[in-house]
């Protein structure tokens, strides 16, 4: 028996991939390569290129592969971006996760880990979000996520289906230095990208009401957070009764200036960061409480803010 991994040749899904198959739970990939890259998934795993938009395919592997459950993470994941292409987030986030669904009741599959995002919050009152914070997402992104999470809950009711959906904020670092961070968006490949030109990286807003004035957010280590999706698969697989959702967040965060400092003595490139206003929208402090995902899937944070910075900065000089 297998897990098939969606978006396993991705940055998160790569991790992933690896932690499964350091315990044995035979992953099987399924990457569109939209984003992810053929040489993140190791040879012996098997793969297979394909759109999880593609139901009758998606329902041929999971026969072929026999298997047990999926750990679902292929999607648009570009919260920013999709304003502009919001159509493209509900048809790849929504519609491909009614398809997977679809696809598993068809050939009788029945368990699922669901890569959820802290997007689905969108800008909580709250400066500690638990999982019972209310849900307004602000984007078509956090919007798909959350249908997402409603399409698996419905289709628990209707089919059985057991599952869990996992909610983190900004996921940092690599496990492996032939893994690294390939989106184009996220806050450490921008840092390095600038560092690597010459220029500058900026801070936005220096006068908010944190302990150094500078926004506040979760950073988790992504190996860190692919042990938690390996083990939310295992407790699945053993018939145990997981919540819905978990936060997986650190409980107290980083602030931005941090973040710089961090990078300055891992990379020993000295730089003074250029200091913009505030964007709007942004709030102080967003930091997940995760209580609940330490008590059943055996959370917690492993790696420091300078081990998720090396390890990440190491990965990008690798290439």
């Amino acid at each position: 028996m297998s897990w098939l991994v969606t978006g396993g040749a991705g940055y998160i899904g790569s991790h992933v991939v690896r932690a499964l198959d350091a315990v044995g739970l035979a992953p099987v990939v399924v990457d569109s390569l939209s984003s992810g890259l053929r040489e993140f998934v190791p040879d012996h795993v098997p793969f297979i290129q394909a759109s999880i938009l593609d139901e009758d395919t998606l329902t041929a592997l999971l026969v072929e592969h026999q298997v047990a459950g999926v750990i679902h993470l292929a999607g648009y994941k570009y919260a920013g971006e999709s304003v502009s292409h919001p159509l493209l987030a509900f048809e790849q986030n929504a519609t491909g996760t009614a398809r997977l669904l679809a696809a598993m009741e068809r050939a009788g599959v029945d368990r699922m880990v669901f890569s959820s995002s802290a997007a689905v919050y969108g800008t909580p009152g709250e400066a500690l979000v638990t999982e019972q914070t209310g849900t307004f997402p602000q984007s078509p992104y956090g919007q798909s996520k959350l249908i997402g999470e409603w399409l698996i809950r419905d289709q628990a009711v209707a089919a059985g289906l057991k599952h869990t959906s996992l909610r983190y904020f900004n996921v940092v670092g690599s496990g492996s230095e032939e893994l690294f961070d390939t989106s184009p968006h996220n806050l450490f490949p921008l840092v390095f990208r600038a560092l690597n030109s010459g220029q500058a990286p900026k801070i936005f807003g220096t006068d908010y009401d944190t302990e150094d004035g500078t926004c506040v957010r979760d950073y988790v280590h992504v190996a860190d957070l692919a042990l938690a999706h390996v083990e939310a698969a295992k407790q699945l697989a053993a018939g145990s009764g997981l919540e819905p959702v978990y936060n997986l967040g650190s409980g107290d965060g980083a602030s931005v200036r941090q973040i710089m400092d961090a990078v300055a003595a891992v990379t020993g490139i000295g730089f003074t960061p250029l200091l913009e206003p505030r964007r709007p929208g942004d709030p102080a402090r967003i930091v997940a409480d995760g209580t609940l995902a330490a008590r059943d899937l055996g959370w917690r944070m492993r790696h420091s803010l300078q081990d998720m910075v090396d390890s990440a900065w190491r990965a990008s000089r690798a290439r």
